[in-house]
This record gives structure tokens, sequence and C-alpha cells, in this order.
């Protein structure tokens, strides 16, 4: 029979999917099959599965440090926003609906079954289960059909290990106020905490820590110190690519739209000391660069509105003009070419905008979702990419029969006739070294490239160590239960 844990955050971004990440990749160094769950995700940035649906890109890299392929059972909610009010709701990998914040509460009961339904198909192959809850409990104002936090807790019948975060200060306040606002019935299923993102002598925070026990009655787990190499993992949010910057000659500019999505793509250049990779916030003009990424989108025709009125098309132009490079990735591919046709309206208004006009194609959105895992080869160089594809629409023109990309024996992608500009619907082309290596060299980058693949994994490695020497293992082994 297996067991579960649930880790819950005491607010949000405190570090939970890469604690996660650790506790799977430690028990599973113990000879444990683990498998990560997290019921209800909400992120742009997805991957592909095993089985043909999507899930948040967290899980697919907890899914990695347990060693095992992710499916769609380790994320059955999916939230993608599109607009500040609504989202597209993927239910076991597949889309259900795009519905608005006020309506989605309609849903929960029907998600809530499914969360239910994926978590124990999990439990009938592994012998741990490592929850990880989203936001925090302490929002008591989304208590009611609750399927992220306590709501899906109480429903399983999972203790939970709350985290607080100390760099951001009041980790006290965070942790024993979470208490001082929960229901009875919620705090009961708290067993235990911990303390995330120590900067300095974990020891002088002993005596905060008795206070958390003291106050709250939880078994204290310990503290984690900051853990420095953080940033070689796959990004969770895309303002973390800013802290990997290199000062490296070979310089990469990524606006960053309004609703990116899929940023994975940028991690493996972001980790690689050859290159320094740059993220553009909105109001900031698109720097002297020598390539510019344009990434995947989840409102391809709104971000695109976003980035002429930043500027951004017109420093793009004089990047083109002056002999730069650029790439698009999925929505950033269609938004390179002459047109972006949206007959039935599935990214809003129906209608069709004008693209940056850098390659000669055309793009028609489509209802069906292309969901897919891909092997290719880089035509000028004969490298193996793998990757996979998640995108509405279809793209034809000029410029797609010039594919820089060979799938089953047909090209695929775009090239204009100088092939400095080239798009393409492959995600995560970049993370095979063989095949970074020889696009970047056609570019004029030199250097030697860090070996990505072989990078994460170590990095997960060394995460567990962190956390080996930081928690009390054996206590949170103690705290999982069996799974009724």
């Amino acid at each position: 029979m297996a067991r579960a844990i649930m880790i819950q955050g005491a607010g949000s971004n405190v570090g939970k999917s890469m604690l996660v990440a650790g506790i799977c990749r430690h028990f599973a160094r113990q000879g444990l099959r683990v498998r990560p769950f997290k019921p209800q995700n909400m992120s742009n940035n997805a991957a592909v599965t095993a089985d043909g649906g999507e899930i948040g890109r967290a899980q697919a890299l907890q899914a990695m440090a347990c060693g095992v392929e992710p499916v769609v059972d380790m994320n059955p909610v999916l939230l993608k926003p599109e607009t500040d009010t609504g989202s597209q709701v993927i239910v076991q990998g597949q889309r259900l609906a795009t519905v608005r914040a006020r309506d989605y509460a309609a849903l929960k009961p029907q998600l809530l079954a499914a969360c239910l339904d994926s978590f124990r198909r999990l439990a009938r192959d592994c012998d741990l289960i490592v929850v990880e809850g989203a936001g925090s409990p302490a929002e008591i104002n989304l208590r009611a059909g609750d399927i992220a936090n306590m709501g899906f807790a109480q429903a399983a019948g999972v203790p939970v290990v709350l985290v607080g975060d100390i760099d951001r200060g009041g980790v006290i306040a965070q942790l024993v106020g979470t208490m001082a606002v929960l229901d009875a019935g919620d705090s009961d299923r708290i067993k235990g905490f911990l303390v995330n993102k120590f900067r300095g002598d974990v020891t002088l925070f002993d005596d905060g820590t008795r206070q958390i026990a003291a106050r709250t009655g939880w078994t204290a787990l310990g503290t984690v110190p900051w853990f420095a190499d953080a940033w070689r993992l796959p990004a969770e949010d895309i303002m973390d690519i800013r802290s990997s910057r290199h000062d490296a000659p070979f310089r990469i500019a990524v606006p960053c739209l309004n609703r990116i999505a899929n940023f994975d793509d940028l991690d493996p250049l972001s980790a690689d000391s050859a290159l320094s990779v740059e993220v553009i916030a909105p109001g900031r003009p698109l720097p002297v660069c020598d390539l510019i990424l344009i990434p995947g989108s989840k409102s391809t025709i709104a971000d695109l509105a976003s980035f002429r009125a930043n500027g951004w098309d017109i420093d793009l132009a004089s990047h083109h003009r002056r002999g730069g490079h650029v790439l698009g990735i999925c929505g950033g591919y269609q938004m390179l070419g002459r047109t972006i046709a949206d007959p039935d309206g599935l990214e809003g208004a129906p209608g069709e905008i004008a693209g940056l006009g850098l390659l000669d194609v055309a793009t028609i959105m489509q209802p069906r979702k292309h969901l897919a895992r891909v092997t290719a080869t880089d035509i000028d160089s004969g490298t193996r990419v793998d990757g996979y594809e998640i995108h509405l629409g279809v793209t034809t023109g000029p410029d797609a029969d010039r594919g820089w990309l060979r799938r089953d024996g047909v090209a695929v992608g775009a090239a204009s006739g100088d092939g400095r500009v080239r798009g393409c619907y492959l995600h995560g082309l970049f993370a095979g070294d063989a095949f970074r290596a020889a696009y970047l060299a056609r570019l004029g980058a030199t250097g030697a490239l860090t070996q990505y693949g072989n990078g994460v994994e170590t990095t997960l490695d060394a995460l567990a160590d962190h956390l080996a020497a930081a928690l009390d293992m054996d206590a949170l082994s103690r705290i999982a239960v069996d799974i009724r």
C-alpha cells in the first residue's frame, strides 16, 4: 500500500516545487518507488507527458527526480491563464474548457473527483506519493470547494507539512499565523513544519524553531539553507531566468510576453556559461544582441499587440537590419509571419492581425490542440533534436518550404531566404547539447557549451543531499500515512 504526504506553503513561491523534487529524489535513492502529485497547478509552462497529455512543467521535473516518465495523473488539473480573468482548464491532460475565474467554482466538485481518481491510480504502482499544494492554505477566502490545499488533503486523508520562507521575512508569523486562521479540522491536518531559504548560520534560528513548535504543536523538521544551485534546475517562473545571466560575449535577448508559455526553451541557454541570456521586461527596449528569441505564448494575438505596444517591433526590425538573427518558437514563430487569423475566436474576438512580417508564412488558429513528443533532425548539422509540440494553429507559406528541421522524413519549421530568421513549433529543442552547440556555432557563439541534461541530474542529486543534511527525513517519512 502506498503512503502519502503533502507539502503546503505558508505563501506562494516559498520553494514547494523544489522541495518536492528534492524529497522525491531522496526517497527514490532509498529504493522507494516515488511519484509526485499536484492536484491543481496554474502555469503556462507545461510539459507533454508520455501518455499524450499536458501537465505543469514542475511536475515533469519532479517525475525526473523520481526516475520515471511524467504522466497526466501527476497533475490532473492544470489552469493555463489566457486573460486576467479567464483560464483554459486542462483535466487529466486534455482541454476541458476555457472559463472565467468567477465561473471556476462550479467546476470544482467535478475536478476534485478527477484529482482523487488520478491520485488513487498513481498509488497503485508506487510506495510513496509526495503531494504539492498551491498558493497557501491561509487563503481561507478560497477554502470553500478548495482542491489545491486543505480541500484535497481532507478528501484524500493526507497529512500536511507546512513550509515557511525565511528569506522574505516574518517566517514565524507566516507559520503561526497560518494556524491561527485555519479552522480546527484543517489545522489538525498539519503534522510538521520546515523553514526554507535560510542565508547564513541556520543555528541562529534555533530559538525561532522552538517558538514555532511551542505555539503550534507541530513537529519541527528542520531549517533548509539557501540552495545556491537552484538556478541550474528548470525555472518555475520566467523571472527566475534572470538570476542565471552570465557575462558572456554571445548575447540573447528574450522579450517577456504577458502570457509567455513553455519557456523551458530558455533553461538550457540560461544555464550555459558561454551565453548571456536576458529576459526583457515590458517597458524596456530590446538591446543590441546576437539573437532575439521570441518564445511561446498562451495568447499569441494579444501578446503580439503588446509586443507592438512596447515598441519591440521597431527594435526587432532594427536588429534584423543590422544583420542580427531571430528565432521564434511556437507563438513566437506565429508572430514572425505575415498574418495570424483566428476565425473561431479561440483566443478572443474572431479576426485577423498582421504579423511582424519577417517570415513569409501565415497562421490560421484551429480548435484542435496539437500535443506530441517529437524527435527531429537539424538539417544543417545532422544533429538529433528531441522536444515536444503543444499549440493551436497551422502555419504555411513560402518560407515554410524552407523547413530547417526534418521530422518523419518531412522538413518542418520555416526560414527566411538568408536563413537569419527562423521559426518552429518544437519546444525543448535546446536541451540537446549537440544541437544547441551546432545551432549557436552557426550564429557565431564560441566557447565550451555546458552539458545541460547531466547538469540537471547532478543538481537534483545535490538538492537531495542538501535536504537530507538539513531535514529530519526519518520524521518526514513517519508523518506519511497509508492511502485509504
